[in-house]
């Protein structure tokens, strides 16, 4: 049990998409990460319930399934930064850009910053501690398409090593997972995951990438344009 960090996973059903909650108990600084437009009184609720005073709202990448609610929290919590990957260039307005080997500290909560593009160019993944938040990088036994927003599968491969190499113990907390599946360990992942598990080659997985023809998302056209503004068009601002 880690009783200097207070940490909630919570659930956004239309998109089945998890937003987390790090808190430092001590301090109560706070940082939220990957939070859904429809959900945003949930969130706020959920961090005045928990005294808790929000420091940074943390995106993985420019969703393309839903629409973030970066804009609707902070007119809760105005002094609370948006912090984006450094290569999501068509993002205005982001408060903070952040590069491979920066750190984000909320209280005694050190977040380290890895670049792991390829399902978008600007996806970035979140290590704190044991654990690691992936968004669409490594999902729970699959991984994210590389079809759109200037995906690469060859990419994604690399980011995904990368993710691998930081230790078996680590624990996965992705931006989805369609089954209802919380939490994955990197060692799992390795041996089991359908993508890219059993020490696939990079040219296997970006033959399969390549070929899976999947369907866009329903809701790509206006939300990519509107997480480029953080939700602010959606909501009025």
């Amino acid at each position: 049990m880690k009783t200097d960090i207070i940490f909630r996973q919570l659930f956004e059903k239309e998109s089945s998409t998890y937003t987390y909650i790090l808190g430092d108990t001590h301090t109560k600084e706070a940082v939220i990460i990957d939070p859904v437009l429809e959900t945003v009184d949930r969130d706020v609720q959920m961090l005045t319930e928990l005294w808790l005073e929000l420091k940074y709202i943390l995106e993985t990448h420019v969703h393309a399934d839903h629409v973030t609610g970066s804009s609707g929290i902070k007119k809760y919590f105005p002094v609370a930064q948006t912090v984006v990957g450094d290569k999501n260039v068509a993002v205005k307005c982001a408060d903070k850009k952040v590069k491979e080997g920066e750190t984000i500290e909320v209280g005694s909560i050190h977040i380290q910053v890895l670049e792991t593009p390829g399902h978008t160019e600007g996806c970035v993944t979140y290590v704190s501690r044991d654990m690691v938040f992936t968004g669409d990088a490594l999902l729970i036994r699959s991984c994210g398409r590389t079809d759109f927003q200037w995906g690469s599968a060859k990419s994604l491969y690399e980011s995904l090593q990368k993710i691998f190499s930081l230790g078996e113990e680590i624990s996965i907390y992705p931006a989805h997972d369609y089954r209802g599946i919380e939490v994955s360990t990197i060692a799992e992942e390795k041996q089991f995951n359908e993508m890219i598990g059993g020490g696939v080659s990079e040219g296997d997985f970006v033959e399969k990438m390549n070929n899976l023809k999947l369907d866009l998302p329903k809701k790509i056209h206006f939300a990519v344009p509107s997480n480029q503004i953080c939700g602010k068009e959606v909501i009025g601002k």
